[in-house]
């Protein structure tokens, strides 16, 4: 298959696609390691035809194929933020783009909000109470999903990368990675964290961090949790989570 975008016109694209994934190799079975947005400009590593080795926003690398992708633009940082939106282009054609998507000046909104993108400092402050709110709110209900970044499904470590991210802190995208990223406060999750905290958890003998949610500043903490089935609030964290944490981290 022929397709627009080849490896000798640009180094940069662009996610045209309300979600892309992120695979650890280049063929669709590949295992996903993460998730690409509408609107992410990624920078070109490798590519393998159609496939693509990529960076993203955040420095995570993977690979993922042409079609979910446009020519760069140069403008997408001043694109209109999704708050959870649907979309309609010149031709008629409805998308559906969630939380955290750009929104590409051509798209009309038709459904839901999509806000400036100078408007989001205001509409998501820097400030640790704002954070637990959002945390509680904009991904409820959301299901477990491995790799996944959005309302649509989302893990740990990405619900707390795209959670911070919205509220203007960045964090790298593995739990790993968030809990380097961070100052420690303790080592242990059962000192007194203050919101929008992060408590960092192991499953593994070497305690190597596998889990992290964002603390909310009485007792409990938000978290992705398979065994919870998706985003969930534990009013206080059970006998399970306090036998594997590892640390409390701060980010702001």
């Amino acid at each position: 298959m022929t397709t627009s975008l080849t490896l000798s016109t640009a180094d940069r694209f662009t996610v045209r696609s309300a979600i892309a994934p992120l695979l650890s190799d280049a063929r669709i079975a590949a295992p996903v390691t993460s998730q690409l947005l509408a609107g992410e400009v990624l920078q070109l590593i490798d590519g393998r035809g159609d496939w693509l080795q990529v960076r993203g926003p955040d420095d995570y690398q993977g690979w993922t194929h042409v079609g979910y992708l446009r020519p760069y633009a140069g403008s997408e940082g001043t694109w209109r933020l999704s708050l959870g939106c649907v979309t309609r282009d010149a031709q008629g054609q409805l998308r559906a783009l969630p939380l955290g998507a750009r929104v590409a000046p051509e798209l009309e909104v038709v459904d839901g909000r999509a806000i400036p993108s100078d408007a989001r400092a205001a509409h998501f402050p820097r400030d640790r109470a704002a954070i637990v709110r959002s945390a509680r709110t904009l991904f409820s209900g959301a299901s477990y999903l491995w790799g996944g970044v959005s309302p649509w499904g989302v893990d740990c470590s990405g619900l707390v990368q795209r959670l911070f991210a919205l509220h203007g802190v960045a964090l790298r995208r593995d739990a790993w990675q968030q809990a380097e990223d961070t100052m420690l406060v303790a080592d242990d999750v059962m000192a007194t964290p203050a919101p929008a905290d992060l408590l960092f958890f192991s499953d593994r003998d070497d305690r190597r961090i596998t889990h992290v949610g964002i603390a909310t500043g009485v007792g409990g903490m938000v978290h992705s949790s398979l065994a919870r089935g998706g985003v969930f609030e534990e009013r206080a964290l059970t006998e399970r989570l306090i036998g594997q944490g590892v640390s409390l981290r701060r980010a702001l």
